[in-house]
């Protein structure tokens, strides 16, 4: 840096109001050969505004004008052209007055590294000049302040959004984190309304326009006029434990279930629209083992139990709910796949629990996980059965294992094994080799989505029932599903065209 060149300053002025200047900011601003600042053509710029009860008499003033605010534009290079063309010039004419021997104090609202036009000049001059930065309170804050709500708290996480992003991207962003702020609102705000509306969040988002000013104004983003939205505003998505008071006991609140499927192991696998159920909830009710996969949220109660009361468990997660508790019963995989949809929905049809919602929100089965490890062996007409004997008679198990083994499909098996279950697995060998040839593909696939997964292709002639426990999930060929090995591997598929069979004439 050459010491005769003179000091670059972005200054943080804060969200609107002058008081929220902080006192280095305004000794800058005092003390600054010259103050810049940006408007649109119209002239007047708000960062002025702010910060002219620090300014002085005599100051160099540099005005930066920019040529579009929209796309429409007659530049060669379109918008962007236009944009970084102006941004090279007005970096000049700052750089003119650093080799001049002059400090520069160029204002920014909000912060200046935080979606600001300082950041364009920072990087065009910050390896040229001495350069430094006084932060300041951002739009964000403000907007906070003025719900007087707290945004996240503990392990939450906050998300800062631009309303200039494609609506779906919006929507998914929205859908996986605890709070959000979105920002750059004005036309973009139509497209915010609907992200807001898909995510589900839109009851619980807030609008705050000019935050901290005079004209400041507090609305729920449902209630605004798309027409009146200025592009300085903000909608703000508190974090469920700060956005919703969770309904006490006895509460005239309108309680309901929503029975939901983690999917079979990863978190990656738990979808978008479950893990906004899971953050919504007043309540958990799960099996140990899966209520142990949702992150603690502070406010929530956890209810976990044995696998083994599946009935009791429904009844009391709907009990919750008849009083006013929202409450997720958590499934692993799919819960309508063996799991505690069915029991939620069957006890639900009870006349005491009339008045309760249930839904039931998807999830990744187990059997589709594993098939997605070796290829798509259920790529076909394909029969899912329970080897568990627990809730049916094994009878009946052998009837459909024949019938599904007869019909030439392929069959996904839940619950192979357990520690007190240790002979089916041997039993539905035997009874498949009827129907099947030796060679039938057969996938174990075990603890599919966790640090303990392995997956092995075999003959079903060579199924060993002491290779499969109760973490394992089997996938049995058809007569065409066939193996193959490539580059990454073995794979298995079951092609989608069946052989021609002959026709009676």
């Amino acid at each position: 840096m050459n010491d005769n060149h003179g000091k670059l300053w972005g200054v943080g002025l804060g969200p609107g109001d002058p008081e929220l200047v902080t006192v280095k900011a305004a000794r800058v601003i005092g003390e600054a050969d010259v103050v810049a600042f940006h408007s649109a053509r119209h002239g007047r710029s708000i960062s002025r505004g702010v910060a002219a009860p620090y300014m002085r008499d005599g100051q160099i003033e540099e005005h930066l004008v920019y040529p579009v605010t929209t796309e429409t534009t007659d530049h060669p290079g379109g918008y962007q052209g236009a944009i970084d063309d102006f941004y090279e010039q007005a970096a000049q004419r700052l750089a003119e007055h650093l080799v001049a021997g002059r400090s520069v104090a160029l204002l920014a609202e909000g912060d200046p590294l935080f979606y600001s036009s300082y950041m364009h000049m920072h990087k065009r001059l910050c390896d040229r000049f001495d350069v430094e930065v006084v932060p300041g309170v951002t739009s964000v804050s403000a907007a906070s302040a003025a719900l007087s709500t707290p945004l996240v708290e503990r392990d939450e996480v906050f998300t800062v959004l631009p309303g200039t992003l494609p609506v779906e991207e919006l929507t998914r962003r929205l859908r996986t984190t605890d709070a959000a702020a979105i920002m750059k609102l004005g036309r973009t705000f139509p497209n915010v309304f609907r992200a807001l509306k898909d995510s589900g969040r839109l009851d619980e988002a807030k609008y705050v326009e000019r935050a901290s000013t005079t004209a400041q104004r507090v609305l729920d983003a449902a209630d605004v006029d798309p027409a009146e939205v200025p592009y300085f505003s903000i909608a703000i998505v508190p974090s469920p434990s700060n956005n919703r008071q969770a309904p006490s006991e006895g509460s005239a609140a309108k309680g309901e279930v929503v029975v939901v499927g983690l999917g079979p192991g990863a978190d990656r696998w738990t979808t978008d629209e479950v893990r906004q159920e899971l953050a919504a909830a007043t309540d958990l009710v799960g099996y140990v083992t899966y209520v142990n996969r949702v992150p603690e949220r502070p406010g929530q109660i956890r209810h976990a139990s044995d696998n083994k009361v599946e009935s009791e468990r429904a009844a009391f997660a709907l009990d919750l709910a008849k009083r006013g508790r929202r409450v997720a019963v958590v499934s692993s995989g799919d819960p309508g796949v063996f799991a505690m949809a069915a029991a939620v929905v069957e006890i639900a049809a009870d006349p005491q629990w009339s008045d309760v919602d249930v839904r039931v929100v998807p999830g990744m089965t187990a059997a589709n996980a594993v098939a997605s490890r070796v290829g798509a062996p259920l790529g076909h007409d394909y029969a899912v059965i329970s080897l568990s004997d627990r809730l049916k008679p094994w009878d009946v198990v052998a009837t459909r294992l024949a019938a599904a083994a007869s019909a030439d499909m392929a069959i996904a098996i839940y619950n192979p094994a357990s520690k007190s279950r240790t002979w089916q697995v041997a039993a539905m060998r035997d009874l498949l080799l009827e129907h099947r040839g030796p060679d039938t593909p057969v996938i174990i696939g075990r603890a599919v989505g966790s640090d303990d997964e392995s997956v092995r292709t075999l003959r079903l002639a060579d199924l060993d029932p002491a290779d499969v426990d109760m973490r394992c999930l089997l996938i049995i060929g058809s007569s065409q599903t066939t193996v193959i090995e490539t580059g990454s591997g073995t794979q298995v598929f079951t092609p989608r065209r069946y052989p021609e069979v002959a026709h009676p004439s």
